[in-house]
């Protein structure tokens, strides 16, 4: 591995560096399931936020746990639980590495994104949020950002506000000033857009939130998967994202949390190893992370999660962000060329997402017609209903890349869609 002089170079908190661009064809011979073709053509993957795909390296990861390491963790004398131990924690360790927490003890394993938004809606919110106070979103949310803190704002009396968008689909920072207040008391933005691409400032947000006594919550779920995420130098105060995203395994994911935040709030869930010591007129709660991980944890997630951040860093996260951007911009002008193409989504700064809209044609039809062609893409709402509503469509069709893409992909996928229109016409 190329080692890296990293440095400050936005205000979302990324990192750069100069490295070699990356060796494309080794990296998509790292992917046994590109290799696939679908009605006789090689498959074109470009549907990366819904899921990404798996490199053998976590595909072995989790099989080796399950081979040979495969105990219950923690309590266990046997070597069989201390290797499963090793592994689990090692995990969490490389993940704190990978995004730059201060402790393991900020590092909080959950089912994924959405479940580790309803742990901080449910404990920290629960505990400081109350009638009369305000939650301000972004109006680019996915659901799963939206519906906890509606649910947690109809309990307690609370009102949620939102920041609007423009037509690019970039935060209107203005409004957002406006909108904060001494009221309130979490600000819920997602770094990346899944529907749009659309990078938010987020550093500027944290800012000013933090100025108004508000924390902030970053959604990172299309972040991590494409570009260095740091933390301390965002200075947010929860992070979240999801294993299958990043090239790990579903079921597992991340909540980071501040030290001291984790610390005050009280346990999501009960269970067993959530605790110290348990008796029928009190239950003493274990030290973090543990006090939020009940029940028998997702080891083999672990396992496999450890062994994406391995490869992700091995490949470097840097290059990339380098060679998806300019495949995104490759992508962009490709699809321009084409008849009657609507872009939903045209920020400034954008990573990974290109959605669009062909007069005339349903999304959904598009995305049979190019499953003919051999091209995953994914057609839909994106789970961002509000994001749709704004741009006066119920639907997109959404082209997502990963860095194991091609230019000639974006080449086959123009193609489909003229043959699309074909169709059509």
């Amino acid at each position: 591995m190329t080692l890296m002089t990293e440095h400050d170079n936005s205000r979302d908190g990324r990192r750069s560096a100069t490295e070699a661009p990356l060796d494309i064809e080794r990296v998509r011979q790292a992917f046994p399931i590109l290799s696939l073709q679908r009605k006789g053509k090689p498959l074109v993957y470009l549907d990366n936020a819904a899921t990404s795909q798996k490199p053998q390296q976590v595909i072995d990861a989790v099989t080796r746990y399950y081979e040979t390491q495969n105990s219950n963790v923690h309590r266990g004398l046997h070597y069989l639980s201390e290797r499963s131990t090793e592994v689990f924690e090692g995990a969490r360790e490389k993940v704190r590495q990978f995004i730059n927490a201060r402790s393991v003890s900020e590092i909080v394993y959950t089912r994924g994104t959405t479940e580790s938004i309803n742990l901080v809606a449910n404990s920290y919110g629960r505990e400081n949020i109350g009638e009369g106070d305000e939650v301000l979103l972004t109006h680019m949310e996915h659901h799963s950002n939206i519906v906890p803190w509606q649910i947690l704002c109809e309990e307690k009396g609370a009102k949620l506000r939102v920041i609007p968008i423009n037509d690019a689909g970039e935060l209107d920072m203005t409004a957002f000033n406006e909108l904060l207040t001494d009221r309130t008391k979490l600000v819920g933005v997602v770094h990346v857009s899944n529907a749009l691409g659309t990078v938010n400032p987020v550093r500027e947000i944290i800012n000013r939130a933090h100025a108004a006594g508000a924390p902030v919550l970053l959604d990172g779920a299309q972040a991590v998967p494409h570009m260095a995420v740091d933390v301390q130098e965002l200075d947010c105060d929860f992070y979240v994202f999801s294993g299958h995203k990043m090239f790990g395994p579903t079921g597992i994911g991340i909540l980071y949390g501040k030290e001291r935040l984790l610390d005050a709030m009280p346990p999501y869930q009960g269970g067993g190893d959530m605790i110290l010591s348990v008796s029928f007129e009190k239950t003493v709660y274990n030290k973090l992370p543990y006090k939020f991980e009940a029940g028998t944890p997702n080891v083999a997630g672990a396992a496999g999660l450890g062994a994406a951040v391995d490869y992700l860093q091995t490949v470097g996260m840097d290059r990339i962000a380098a060679y998806e951007q300019e495949l995104l911009t490759y992508g962009t002008d490709v699809l321009h060329g084409l008849e009657d193409i609507r872009f939903i989504g045209t920020a400034k700064d954008k990573a990974g997402v290109i959605s669009f809209h062909l007069e005339d044609i349903h999304p959904h039809d598009v995305g049979q017609l190019l499953d003919e062609e051999g091209v995953a893409i994914r057609a839909g709402h994106h789970c961002a209903q509000p994001t749709m509503k704004r741009f006066g469509v119920a639907a997109t069709s959404r082209a997502s890349l990963a860095f194991y893409n091609t230019k000639e992909e974006f080449d086959r996928l123009a193609d489909a869609l003229r043959k699309a229109r074909e169709v059509f016409a």
